[in-house]
């Protein structure tokens, strides 16, 4: 395993290293079960990872579902296994469902209430008196950024977060977000998590709430030290390599086929999977990236944790960085 340092602290201090990859847990609990849980989290931390990622809402779109489960089974595991010492905790809060209605419309969202609340469940379901690292989950602009800002603040004020992160925001609302921030002198937003892949969506595609990584996110990353880019959804869950899997219709144009192309060429030159090659161009690139891959099976995590050690050349990475 390889290791990246992880954002900044309030104090100005580095945050924790992490491995290289993040294991997220969307379906734990709904689509995979205990045994299955923990057969991938066990392989997870026996290779090296210490770096877990889950959010209070998942899965809540499954029948008979909550939003619990996600963070009850890693609570769990963290419990069974005594190894809450051992792992970068991350959360999200925001998106949760909060009564009735069409979601996202009903979603808890980013008010100082909603998000104390929403810590206070994470908690409890997690069994932790913390996490390290507390992600706002999507926008909210029906409240001030001020309220949101505070909210988050006052969370690594009392001890109840360590860092601080938000995900699917547009470049100037987190640059706005961390400029309120260091103007009421208030931790900040010190991590981003985006949807991102090697795959460009077509100009003007749309993922609903989800945001896609832009150029100029990944150039404010690069001038921002402290700041760490995750990218979610890397391997387009499993378009890459599997044929029962399509790719989403946002890919579907011109230069995403011309990057299938290079992708394939160098995958074949490395003797990768498409998927591998994937994560070490992310890994690789000029900007702190730290994949959040998702894995239902060992077989599929032992693929992507592979992929830490596949260093590609330069004239492998022009190609692929050309089309």
């Amino acid at each position: 395993m390889r290791f990246r340092t992880l954002g900044r602290r309030a104090d100005g201090t580095p945050g924790p290293e992490v491995s290289a990859l993040c294991l997220g847990v969307l379906p734990f609990g709904t689509r995979v079960d205990r045994a299955g849980s923990f057969a991938v989290l066990d392989r997870f931390v026996e290779r090296g990872g210490t770096f877990v990622d889950t959010a209070n809402c998942y899965s809540f779109w499954i029948d008979g579902a909550t939003g619990d489960e996600s963070e009850l089974m890693l609570g769990d595991w963290l419990a069974d296994r005594d190894a809450r010492a051992e792992v970068v905790l991350a959360t999200k809060v925001g998106a949760r469902p909060a009564g009735p209605g069409e979601w996202p419309a009903n979603a808890e969202g980013l008010s100082a209430a909603a998000v104390r609340a929403g810590v206070a469940g994470s908690l409890r379901r997690l069994g932790t008196d913390r996490v390290d690292l507390l992600y706002g989950h999507i926008e909210d602009r029906s409240v001030p950024l001020e309220e949101t800002v505070d909210a988050f603040g006052a969370l690594v004020r009392d001890g109840a977060a360590d860092l601080l992160g938000i995900s699917n925001q547009l470049t100037w609302r987190l640059e706005r977000s961390r400029a309120t921030a260091r103007a009421r002198a208030v931790a900040g937003y010190s991590c981003v998590q985006q949807r991102y892949s090697y795959l460009r969506p077509a100009p003007g595609a749309t993922f609903g709430t989800q945001e896609h990584v832009t150029p100029e996110l990944l150039d404010y990353v690069r001038t921002e030290p402290g700041l760490t880019l995750l990218a979610y959804s890397p391997l387009i869950h499993g378009a890459y390599t599997d044929p029962a899997k399509p790719m989403p219709p946002q890919y579907d144009h011109p230069g995403a086929r011309a990057q299938l192309d290079a992708l394939r060429e160098v995958a074949a030159e490395t003797g990768a999977t498409a998927g591998q090659v994937v994560l070490a161009w992310l890994l690789g690139g000029d900007a702190p990236v730290i994949p959040v891959i998702g894995a239902t099976t060992v077989a599929q995590l032992d693929e992507s944790l592979d992929a830490v050690g596949l260093d590609l050349t330069p004239d492998q990475r022009r190609r692929l960085d050309e089309a």
